[in-house]
């Protein structure tokens, strides 16, 4: 390859090289998740004191439950020719208590309607949690429990009575009543005993009749439990960063002023830890473009040396 040649392709090859380098470096590499980002907040109120040669700073932030602290900001900054550096960071939760009275009814199912068969049946207390978040502990009431049929059946038998007819002319039922009432009931006669005596006659009749009567099948039990639910409603935390202030003394003229010792890595921060760069995965790839632009002008190089000693021999041959 000659020299007029070899120059256009090595020169073609670094271009391509020097324009891949931006693009590369633009483009994140696919798949990569954005950088996280934290919303900035700003103080609800600042209070300043002076404590001899050096200042106090406090920042004090409303934060609620959503918010993520992280957003504090912590890092140094000058107000007023004092620089201020963190030295803590302070957390207050804030929150409230509310007291209702609440009654819970309960129901359940008894065989008897026997009170002592169904005390055994309901706790003296209950753990309780309304649908409103309220909690607390109720006290069984026991004048409000009832007891009622949950339901009814009925049946029957058969009830029988008699009378007695004396001084009767005759043996004849006819002067037998063929009914009678009994207890609300109208019982038939069914069978008729006599007796003679001195030319009279005794008369014991039996009657029988049905009696009908209902019963419960079961009881349900009603008792209230009653007493006071508490529920915790959690209100804004407060978040106070405390700074410490020390003057800025101007530098001398023709020096570079003196920079303020960093805060001390032991100072607390209610920060996140950084996510990994999302670029460290792709910025390798910056090298492969660059090591070929050096590698294309490192040839070029030697093949340039290498024919001017070609060209010098020649000449020193052809003397």
């Amino acid at each position: 390859m000659t020299m007029k040649r070899a120059a256009p392709v090595l020169f073609a090859a670094l271009l391509i090289c020097t324009l891949t380098c931006p693009a590369l470096a633009a483009e994140p590499a696919e798949g990569t998740p954005p950088p996280k980002q934290t919303a900035a907040f700003y103080p609800a109120e600042v209070r300043e004191t002076a404590e001899g040669d050096a200042r106090r700073l406090e920042k004090i932030y409303l934060l609620s439950a959503s918010d993520d602290p992280a957003g504090i900001p912590t890092a140094d900054f000058d107000r007023e020719g004092w620089h201020y550096t963190l030295l803590d960071v302070t957390r207050q939760d804030n929150s409230e208590t509310d007291t209702r009275d609440y009654t819970e009814t309960v129901t359940l199912d008894s065989k008897s309607k026997d009170m002592d068969a169904i005390m055994p049946q309901l706790a003296a207390t209950m753990e309780v949690t309304t649908e409103d978040g309220y909690t607390g502990v109720l006290t069984l009431d026991t004048a409000s429990i009832k007891v009622e049929a949950a339901g009814y059946k009925s049946s029957s038998r058969t009830v029988t009575a008699t009378r007695s007819y004396p001084n009767l002319s005759d043996a004849d039922t006819s002067l037998i009543p063929k009914t009678i009432e009994d207890g609300g009931r109208t019982m038939t006669l069914a069978d008729v005993q006599w007796q003679e005596a001195g030319g009279f006659f005794h008369a014991t009749a039996s009657y029988t009749g049905t009696a009908t009567s209902k019963y419960a099948t079961g009881y349900t039990v009603t008792a209230e439990y009653a007493g006071e639910v508490v529920k915790t409603i959690a209100g804004e935390t407060v978040y106070t960063a405390v700074f410490s202030g020390t003057p800025i003394t101007p530098a001398p003229s023709g020096e570079a002023p003196e920079k303020p010792a960093p805060a001390s890595p032991d100072t607390p921060a209610p920060t996140e830890s950084p996510a990994p760069s999302s670029g460290g995965s792709w910025k390798w790839l910056l090298l492969l473009p660059v090591g070929g632009a050096a590698a294309g002008l490192a040839f070029l190089g030697k093949f340039l040396l290498k024919q001017y000693k070609a060209k010098k021999e020649w000449k020193e041959y052809t003397k």
